[in-house]
């Protein structure tokens, strides 16, 4: 079945959403020690979640490349994530959502959020048809994520191997058993038709 070409796909609960952030060793190893980021985690600067497992695989290698060795599931409170898609502005210039690109600009410097719709991925970190949400928090909206939207931090740098082991071997269907369900995320028009290009 054909999926559209954005939607919000996620592990959830009725309170939580889970997203994945990739980490050096130093800020990773703490956060999922303590279950909250550590003090050399920047507030000052965006910081970029994606609730897609596989496009957090891609981006970060498997959890091979320098500075995103450790990778990260950070539950966060449903009320907190929808705040940030609420006040979110889309990283581009679209015509079809922004009067004109100054005043998307403007939109830009005022939000604490951004999304951008890159291509989902498949096992083999192959872009899909279909697009997965980043959602990129800065100021106000990167410290409630870290100070009050956090609910619980997981390493899952263990899972990232496993699973990138059964893909080499050509074990898709043990890959697939390992992979956090993801499913549609109830998002409405409310929350994202100023955000779907």
């Amino acid at each position: 079945m054909e999926q559209p070409k954005h939607r919000i796909r996620a592990l959830h609960t009725p309170s939580t959403v889970t997203v994945y952030q990739a980490y050096a060793p130093e800020i990773g190893l703490p956060a999922a020690r303590d279950g909250r980021f550590p003090a050399a985690w920047k507030r000052d600067r965006m910081t970029w979640i994606k609730p897609s497992f596989l496009w957090m695989m891609y981006r970060c290698g498997w959890g091979t490349k320098e500075g995103q060795q450790t990778v990260l599931a950070v539950e966060i409170s449903r009320e907190g994530f929808e705040w940030a898609l609420r006040r979110a502005c889309l990283s581009h210039y679209e015509p079809a959502l922004h009067p004109s690109r100054d005043a998307w600009k403007a939109e830009l410097r005022r939000s604490p959020a951004r999304v951008q719709w890159d291509p989902e991925r498949d096992p083999h970190l192959r872009p899909l048809p279909h697009r997965s949400l980043q959602l990129g928090l800065s100021g106000e909206a990167a410290a409630r994520y870290a100070d009050q939207w956090t609910v619980a931090i997981r390493d899952v740098t263990p899972l990232a191997a496993e699973v990138h082991a059964l893909v080499r071997a050509g074990d898709l269907a043990g890959a697939a058993r390992l992979l956090p369900e993801e499913r549609p995320y109830p998002a409405g028009d409310e929350l994202l038709a100023h955000l779907r290009p």
